[in-house]
């Protein structure tokens, strides 16, 4: 019996409806898959926020309301606006070329821009703007503080500091009311100024642009000022050095005989160049003349003849191989004893001597020439050693020569350049040097920037929303109440079997509970079965049905944490749809404290439930009859009895129970509350399973998790649970409704020949 099973049937909107019987005590059975864990979606909120509607546009009332008043109370407020544009030093045509390099980089024009920005935003601006419109006794601006003046600063130190304090709260309240802004992408500067007073709004900024535009002006011509003074200082103070240096550069030439260390015009070292480019070309010639001469005395003549093409030797080497080619023809045909043949050999011995004799003359050649370039070398190096000694000397004295001289130029280029400063200077001197522009002067304002009606509205709106949004979302939570099947299957483990929806929900369901208004809520499934409540009730006998671990089982109770959950409309219906499946149901009214199911049927009987357990008396003698619904019997309560729940605990009800579950097909207990009386746990021992009812926006969670734990603890199996009084919502169809009045006959009778 603790088995899992997934059951499929065609509930109204095709919902699938999982089924998972089992006992309450195994809690790792009963984890719910990753699927009944998903995070829920927004669109659950809606009926949460539908449910406090009120709340939310009172709420919403109470912040327009607000926003109203803020908005004809306030003080209208003008702002002007002025705009400069920044150039970048020597931008302007009327300035001299700055002696910087100018830089067009991002980071530099923003800190350009940021810098001007809070130069405007200064102290200095504020007080210099203040004192210029005499801001300090306007009653528009200075508000009560208009009546002091400047005299009361005269005399004590104590009246001093009064009004040291009244300025700085003076220049506060200005840079309060002044904004400077950044026009993106450009050197744009938006001034704006804010006051009651729209006049004094672009007086006021005129005067804050006239001011910075004054004081830039002031800075650069003090700067300039400041420079053209320190120039003239020190050229005098170059113009002396200058002068020193140039006198100790031709005493030191007159001293050491120097006429020029220019390399163009100096002997020594051109003559030093000549030398050594000449002892360059000896060595190489030496190496050459060495190398004829170590092959002249090798005596290879082959060798010889083929290093100097000019020499005797190709001619006679020449005349040898054609002797000896004719001396091999004649060899063919003749003996060497041949005339002819002796002739040729003669002549080749001669050849052969001239050769010797041309070789060793050559030999003897290339060693006297070979000897003439050791000793050239020599020559040349001697000379070239002595140059070297006459360049040193002469690169000693050129230090400090070149020191001095080097002295003389960087001093006459130093004076030459601040000599230009000087006269840069003296120019920017004579011209207004500031880069500020105007480029929209502030004018006076018609339209006030505040109070903005539409805007403060919006914002009041919009708070609004949010207030009461948060204010429902806070008693939501506090509440804890169960909305929604997730929600419950979450909290207790358990399959949601059926959905009941709640009545009169919109037009169409105020419709169906016009046609059903004169039936009782317990018996909605035989008054009017094509409703969605009623289908709601036969999805809920076919998920009962459908579960294998059930097709054996006979008894089933119905209870709830607590009152007014509908445990007893749910019984009667489950009872009513049992029996349209042409079985016997017993109904039996387990709550023997009040007696709904008799006041529901309009039963009245002499004999009930607590007579039969305490006189004895024959339990058929008390069953009765429903009008309408053939196969279903009730068991009425009958009379409070003094102990209800020891009477239920007695012998003579399991008798009752193990009869009814051999003479008829099912019994269903109308049982009390779990939570308020111990008949439920007693009742959960004789039944099969337990179905557990839960109001939606009604039962708490805690209430959920103790009904479950006290049921655990008494042994019940819980087969799930029915979620009633839920909000009809578009999105929740699939649960109860949407079908049509042919729609639901042909559901009806699909799922009775399933049953079937």
């Amino acid at each position: 019996m603790n088995s899992e099973s997934t059951v499929r049937d065609c509930v109204p909107g095709g919902r699938e409806l999982r089924v998972m019987p089992m006992r309450l005590g195994n809690s790792e059975d009963n984890r719910l898959s990753k699927e009944e864990h998903s995070l829920p979606n927004l669109w659950e909120y809606w009926p949460i926020l539908r449910r406090h509607k009120w709340t939310i546009l009172s709420c919403v009332a109470i912040a327009l309301l607000l926003g109203i008043i803020v908005s004809v109370s306030a003080v209208p407020v003008f702002e002007a606006v002025g705009r400069i544009v920044i150039n970048r030093e020597g931008d302007d045509a009327s300035s001299v070329k700055a002696s910087a390099a100018v830089t067009n980089s991002d980071e530099d024009y923003m800190v350009t821009m940021d810098t001007q920005t809070r130069v405007l935003q200064s102290d200095a601006i504020a007080k210099l703007t203040i004192r210029k419109l005499n801001l300090d006794t306007d009653t528009v601006f200075a508000g009560k503080q208009a009546n002091r003046t400047s005299d009361d600063s005269g005399g004590s130190s104590e009246s001093r500091t009064i009004e040291l304090h009244r300025e700085a709260a003076l220049v506060g309240k200005f840079q309060k009311a002044l904004q400077v802004n950044s026009v993106p992408r450009t050197r744009l500067l938006e001034i704006r100024f804010s006051s009651t007073d729209g006049a004094l709004a672009a007086k006021v900024v005129n005067a804050a642009i006239d001011t910075y535009i004054e004081q830039n002006y002031r800075t650069h011509l003090d700067a300039t000022k400041r420079t053209a003074d320190w120039l003239t200082q020190q050229l005098s103070e170059l113009q002396i050095k200058v002068e020193e240096s140039q006198e100790k550069l031709v005493r030191y030439q007159q001293e050491h005989g120097i006429l020029g260390m220019d390399d163009k015009e100096n002997l020594i070292t051109a003559k030093l160049d000549q030398l050594n480019r000449e002892v360059t070309t000896a060595e190489a010639e030496r190496m050459q003349k060495e190398s004829l001469y170590h092959m002249a005395g090798s005596g290879d003549a082959d060798l010889l003849s083929n290093f100097d093409p000019a020499s005797p030797l190709v001619k006679l080497r020449s005349q040898k191989e054609d002797l000896h080619r004719q001396l091999a023809q004649l060899g063919v045909r003749f003996e060497p004893t041949y005339p002819a043949v002796q002739e040729l050999t003669k002549q080749l011995d001669s050849v052969e001597q001239d050769i010797a004799a041309e070789t060793k003359r050559m030999a003897v050649q290339y060693q006297k020439e070979y000897l003439a370039a050791v000793e050239r070398e020599k020559l040349l190096q001697a000379s070239l050693e002595n140059q070297k000694r006459e360049a040193n000397e002469l690169n000693e004295n050129a230090i400090q020569y070149s020191l001095l001289k080097r002295d003389v130029d960087s001093n006459r280029q130093l004076y030459e350049g601040l000599l230009q400063k000087l006269k840069e200077a003296s120019v920017m001197t004579g011209l207004r040097s500031s880069n500020v522009r105007i480029v929209d002067p502030a004018s006076t304002p018609i339209v006030p920037v505040s109070p903005n009606v539409p805007r403060n509205l919006l914002v009041s709106l919009m708070m609004g929303v949010a207030s009461g949004v948060s204010i429902v979302l806070l008693i939501e939570s506090r509440e804890n109440a169960v909305y929604s099947p997730a929600q419950a299957e979450t909290i207790t483990a358990l399959p949601v079997l059926a959905v009941i929806p709640e009545a009169s929900r919109g037009a169409a369901a105020f419709m169906a509970l016009r046609r059903v208004r004169q039936a009782a809520p317990e018996t909605i499934t035989s008054s009017d079965p094509q409703s969605g409540t009623a289908e709601a009730y036969r999805a809920l006998r076919t998920a009962i049905l459908l579960s294998p671990e059930v097709k054996k089982s006979r008894v089933i109770m119905i209870t709830s944490a607590l009152p007014r959950e509908g445990k007893t409309t749910t019984s009667v219906n489950l009872a009513i749809v049992l029996a349209q499946k042409s079985a016997r149901v017993l109904l039996i009214e387990g709550d023997m404290r009040r007696g709904s199911i008799s006041k529901a049927l309009n039963l009245k009987a002499e004999y009930g439930l607590s007579t039969i357990l305490t006189q004895h008396l024959d339990a058929k003698d008390a069953f009765c009859a429903v009008a309408g619904v053939p196969g279903l019997l009730v068991l009425p309560a009958g009379p409070v009895p003094l102990y209800p729940s020891e009477t239920l605990a007695s012998r003579r009800m399991q008798q009752l129970v193990a009869d009814a579950r051999q003479d008829f097909d099912y019994v269903v207990i109308d049982s009390p509350p779990v939570l308020s009386v111990t008949d439920a746990v007693l009742l959960s021992t004789l039944a099969d399973f337990t179905v557990l009812v839960v109001r939606a926006g009604m039962t708490g969670e805690h209430a959920l998790r103790r009904v479950r734990k006290v049921l655990d603890q008494a042994g019940g199996w819980v087969l799930g649970l029915v979620l009633n009084g839920v909000a009809t919502q578009r999105h929740d169809r699939y649960y109860y409704g949407g079908y049509q009045k042919k729609g639901q006959e042909k559901s009806v009778s699909t799922t009775q020949e399933v049953m079937t």
